[in-house]
């Protein structure tokens, strides 16, 4: 079976983390979680991709998102990004219950990230 690399997570910027979730509970119906001890919070769209708020830093300015693309095969999948002309931003890390992850920059510059999910 061919794995189809699915967008898994989205996050956006945040200012004020209360407003974020309001706005986007409010208008879109979704429900949040916090995990304060992050200053973060995710998000469930009914029958779509989740995601999270990500505060705004030096390195997340305003009006920022990223996007997680689920892999099987992190190491394979950064091969191939750079083989394809991509730069590696951060090799593969660990994020404890969630899986490993990394961030890397396309051809044209947009950040992106990848997420190889702990097995369920």
């Amino acid at each position: 079976m061919v794995h189809k690399h699915l967008i898994t997570h989205i996050e956006f910027s945040s200012r004020d983390l209360h407003e974020s979730k309001k706005f986007y509970s409010s208008v879109f119906d979704w429900d949040i979680k916090d995990f304060p001890e992050m200053n973060y919070a995710t998000f469930e769209a009914e029958g779509g991709t989740g995601g999270g708020f990500n505060p705004v830093g030096d390195d997340y300015p305003a009006g920022t998102m990223m996007i997680y693309i689920n892999t099987p095969d992190l190491a394979e999948t950064l091969e191939k990004i750079k083989a394809a002309g991509g730069t590696i931003i951060l090799e593969g890390y660990d994020i404890p219950t969630v899986g490993r992850m990394a961030t890397f920059k396309d051809p044209t510059g947009n950040v992106v990230s990848l997420l190889q999910p702990l097995m369920e």
